[in-house]
């Protein structure tokens, strides 16, 4: 949505541009006028303006010095200045400014609304945004490491499983020099002696400067992306490098290497950092979507480490790593940490599917550890208590049957209540949400209806009811089936005519009440909305009491 706001001290002026522009029903344009250059920076103040049409030649600030302020606020907003006067320095001002255009008032309202259609079109090409993405390319190194970093963190949480194809797709969106179709080696790496960096910026410092080392080491024989992972370790996902002989290209034959490069990037380590490091490596590859399992397994191999782990480059079997982690299926912090993020932003379909697919191994009898299943049972259930506890909906959710595992006929009821119990709370939100916006707009028309002869701008509703602009649009319109002007206009012409019907007020007093100072503007509106003249509605409605 666009705002442009209309700028001139002859009233005559300013409504009559008002009334054209608004009659042309641009979508998405909200129009706001102001009889002053005083009363525009209030409009400035308040809210967005991204077109400004104003007269340049008016008492206390004209719009040259109006040009200069809104440059300092609100620098993408668009002037396009409107005078009867053929002054050279003003308008040899006024064209050498970017995004600034130049009207004389005798040139009619047909060039007014080309100019206007012209300033929108100029700003839909802006948000385009070819200059940031300009920017943008020339930091793509940066940025491409960035994304590789945040990619493979959010797949260690268990995302993007599934299609082959749509993995390919962000590898290729991210420039990630892996092969989506092949397995993957896992090497995690481990700072000795980390905890005794004072900051949290050092240590991630740290971790990165082992990072690039090994960029730096690994790139001779392998395709390689180094990232730090959430506890700060730097870990690699490595594949072989297509021009490497097949005899480096098995898992076991390139762990041997890697087992080798890793010592050399211990020596780098200690001799340029002067840091200890520990690596831990699988022998065999993993395919994708077994890389979460994968991580942790590794992670507490590495925990479990024989001595003091320092220097120690540690390669392990993908049997050692399955034995390591007792029940497979066992989910990691992180899901429940999405699932949490799920709840909380009411995305219904991601936690019901994420639940599903925590809950699978109990309905699939894969998870026969009882132990196990009351471990998952209750992190599901602190989830979900927890939410109930921040929105405070005791009333609706009982407690009891969260914290009561052992009063279920089976595994499975047990978790069948916890999904009804969630489907209950995503139920209850859109109830609530549904409420407030009723609520909310049902406040709205009463403010509108008490107040029909004040400014009913959608900024001005938008600040007194704590809404953004924008947003209060789609939403009135989205409750009531109608635009929130053309509500305002219905209120303001079914208060008109009760008072012409009805009361002894002239016209133009008449005219106040319901927002239009200008006679000629309250007599216009009136004529367009009903067909008739205030003057004539009224002979006739007194006729036929």
């Amino acid at each position: 949505m666009y705002r442009l706001l209309v700028v001139d001290d002859e009233d005559i002026i300013t409504d009559g541009v008002t009334d054209i522009l608004s009659a042309l029903e641009i979508p998405d344009l909200d129009l706001c006028k102001a009889y002053s250059g005083s009363e525009a920076l209030d409009w400035l103040t308040r809210t967005r303006i991204d077109i400004v049409l104003t007269d340049i030649r008016m008492p206390e600030i004209d719009g040259l010095e109006l040009m200069d302020l809104i440059r300092r606020n609100w620098p993408r907003c668009r002037i396009i200045f409107l005078t009867g006067y053929n002054d050279f320095d003003p308008v040899y001002k006024a064209i050498q400014t970017a995004g600034v255009r130049f009207l004389l008032k005798s040139e009619g309202y047909p060039k007014i609304v080309q100019a206007v259609k012209d300033t929108i079109r100029e700003l839909d090409e802006d948000l385009r945004i070819d200059d940031l993405m300009e920017q943008v390319r020339s930091q793509r190194n940066t940025l491409e490491a960035l994304a590789h970093g945040d990619y493979f963190r959010h797949a260690l949480f268990g995302a993007g499983r599934g299609a082959v194809s749509t993995r390919s797709e962000d590898f290729r969106k991210l420039k990630i020099p892996l092969d989506p179709l092949q397995p993957v080696l896992l090497v995690l790496g481990s700072l000795i002696g980390i905890p005794s960096i004072p900051s949290y910026a050092d240590r991630q410092e740290a971790a990165l400067a082992v990072k690039l080392l090994g960029d730096h080491y690994l790139r001779d024989m392998t395709k390689s992306v180094g990232i730090i992972d959430r506890f700060g370790d730097p870990m690699w996902l490595i594949q072989p490098d297509a021009g490497i002989s097949e005899d480096y290209r098995t898992g076991e034959s390139l762990a041997r290497f890697l087992e080798g490069t890793l010592e050399l990037i211990q020596a780098a380590c200690l001799e340029t950092l002067g840091m200890e490091t520990a690596f831990t490596i699988c022998d065999v590859p993993f395919e994708w979507d077994s890389l979460p399992q994968a991580y942790e397994w590794i992670r507490q191999l590495q925990h479990d480490r024989v001595g003091d782990g320092a220097s120690m480059v540690m390669t392990v079997s993908a049997e050692q790593a399955v034995s390591s982690v007792p029940g497979g299926d066992r989910p990691t912090a992180e899901k429940f940490e999405l699932l949490a993020g799920h709840l909380e932003g009411g995305r219904e379909d991601a936690f019901m599917g994420l639940l599903k697919e925590l809950s699978e191994p109990v309905y699939g009898r894969r998870m026969t550890n009882v132990i196990q299943v009351m471990e998952l049972f209750y992190s599901v259930a602190l989830v979900i208590l927890s939410y109930v506890n921040r929105r405070q909906l005791h009333g609706e959710i009982p407690a009891a049957g969260l914290m009561r595992f052992d009063s279920f006929a089976s595994w499975q009821e047990g978790f069948d209540y916890l999904a009804r119990t969630a489907e209950t709370l995503f139920a209850l939100r859109r109830r609530s949400e549904s409420h407030r916006a009723a609520g909310a707009v049902e406040r709205i028309c009463a403010f509108i209806e008490g107040h029909l002869g004040e400014d009913l701008s959608l900024v001005r509703l938008a600040g007194r009811f704590h809404f953004n602009p924008s947003y209060l649009s789609r939403l009135f319109k989205q409750e009531c089936g109608t635009n929130l002007s053309e509500y305002i206009d219905e209120a303001r012409i079914r208060k008109a005519k009760e008072l012409l019907a009805r009361a002894d007020l002239k016209i133009h007093e008449i005219g106040e009440r319901v927002g239009y100072e200008a006679p000629h503007s309250f007599t216009r509106f009136f004529k367009k909305t009903t067909g008739v003249s205030p003057q004539a509605y009224r002979d006739a409605a007194r006729n036929t009491i």
